[in-house]
């Protein structure tokens, strides 16, 4: 009812009618895909195929982009499940972006309470089945306002796998892929509705592997050198190093390889990294001290270590003059309303949230507009150093739900996820309608990008030259 009142006092202003029907024959476009949405949605959260793996989730979206028209150019980037859709010509060109990757170790079904599901070893605990098809939605529904209207522009649809972990849009970007770009829209899962200008941390990841000597751990512990003692030993000089770093960093590991039984002195381990940080140089400066611990605890416990870069991300660069507009789209829209059924299952899902939990009101108010850092990393950044970049989050979780939780991965197999999904298509539409309207607009946020990014800039993607990963969740 928002966007109806706004386009009736719209109208006093005597505009052409067609202007001020553009936007609502966009929602329309928007609406009329509904039961898309859910249902890819569903499909993507029932497959929840883990990153570099997603033959099937890519498969459906390269699918419905083709029967609607999109010229597909599939295995990009030399990644088998990303690909680019494209539909209309001349004008701007304006990326949608989309992911569907899901998480390992976590399951769940769509139960509001705690409801493991034994035949699954992985989840769209992060929403990234929400994101594919709600993206996919707007994609669609631009493109039919395109050519409903005769609007000179080009639609783009990037399918971004491996965002956890992987990151699959880094490569996409270090291929060309968004060198002709003119905006990218992008949205996430969330517990709340918000456009705010919220950056991210730049990121660095790698798999620490230490080789040593097997032998008896009784009987013949002389022979033997621990490769397990080279992680711990890593480990412990890690944590001594947290003391001597910025406020901004974060690091985390897990050991994934650690022997098999305790007679046996192992001769393979492995730790996996994060670093993290708000500048993407401080990040190359600690991961020099990091592998100097690497190395230290190699050479004090006689093994060999070797060290395979497994993803990095820039930080967000945002673009408030992007954020501000998209922003009032979201309050345009207003947020997400529950049906009685609906609320009767947010209510139970939200006891099992304990103090994190807020009141349900919260999904149907809008965030207020600021500027903040996040301390989540993502892929997106490279991206919004290509090309200017805005984004929109929207409660498609309880409220107070965290992400990478079983609640999440619950939600987002629920009509409460497919409902957020449809209000994030509706916001990047019109703001992709905006976009390719105004160009003010558009000269603005570019001259706001071109400034943040400095006379000379040059892109380097913190994975240097290596290939795509396609085998790190194996």
């Amino acid at each position: 009812m928002k966007i109806l009142a706004l386009l009736v006092a719209t109208s006093a202003l005597a505009l052409p009618a067609s202007a001020i029907a553009q936007p609502a024959d966009a929602l329309a476009e928007v609406t009329a895909q509904e039961e898309r949405t859910e249902r890819v949605a569903k499909q993507i959260w029932d497959w929840a195929e883990l990153g570099y793996q997603e033959t099937r989730s890519s498969g459906l979206l390269q699918d419905e982009l083709a029967q609607e028209g999109f010229d597909v150019t599939r295995g990009v980037a030399d990644i088998p499940t990303a690909f680019v859709g494209e539909w209309g010509e001349g004008g701007p060109v304006i990326a949608i972006l989309a992911e569907f990757d899901a998480l390992p170790g976590i399951t769940q079904s769509n139960s509001a309470s705690r409801d493991p599901l034994a035949d699954k070893h992985a989840g769209h605990a992060c929403g990234h089945n929400l994101f594919g098809a709600g993206s996919l939605t707007a994609a669609i529904a631009i493109k039919r306002w395109l050519e409903k209207t005769g609007t000179p522009g080009r639609i783009r649809f990037h399918g971004t796998p491996a965002e956890e972990g992987g990151s699959g849009k880094v490569y996409m970007v270090r291929a060309g892929l968004f060198d002709d770009v003119d905006f990218s829209i992008h949205w996430h899962a969330d517990d709340e509705n918000s456009a705010a200008a919220r950056t991210s941390l730049a990121n660095r990841s790698a798999k620490f592997r230490f080789r040593g000597v097997s032998a008896h751990a009784a009987g013949a512990p002389e022979r033997g050198r621990s490769a397990l003692d080279g992680v711990e030993a890593m480990n412990m000089m890690v944590n001594m190093m947290r003391e001597h770093t910025t406020m901004d960093t974060r690091i985390h590991y897990v050991i994934t390889e650690g022997g098999s039984a305790p007679n046996v002195i192992p001769d393979f381990a492995e730790v996996f990294y994060y670093v993290r940080h708000s500048d993407a140089d401080e990040v190359r400066a600690l991961w020099e001290r990091l592998e100097a611990t690497a190395k230290g605890a190699a050479m004090g416990t006689g093994t060999d270590v070797e060290i395979e870069i497994i993803h990095g991300n820039n930080p967000l660069l945002v673009n408030e003059t992007l954020a501000r507009m998209m922003d009032g789209k979201l309050r345009e829209l207003g947020g997400i309303s529950y049906t009685e059924e609906e609320r009767a299952w947010a209510e139970e899902m939200s006891a099992s949230l304990g103090d994190a939990a807020k009141p349900l009101e919260t999904a149907s108010r809008i965030g207020p507009y600021s500027k903040s850092l996040g301390y989540g990393s993502t892929d997106v950044g490279d991206v919004s150093w290509a090309t200017p970049t805005v984004g929109v989050r929207t409660a498609t979780w309880v409220p107070g739900t965290s992400a990478h939780s079983w609640q999440a991965v619950a939600a987002s197999g629920h009509s409460i996820g497919a409902k957020g999904a449809q209000l994030a298509a509706k916001a990047m539409t019109l703001a992709a309608v905006e976009l390719f309207t105004d160009p003010d607009l558009r000269s603005a946020a570019r001259e706001e990008f071109d400034t943040a990014r400095g006379e000379g800039y040059q892109y380097e993607s913190l994975l240097g030259d290596r290939a795509p990963p396609l085998d790190f969740r194996e």
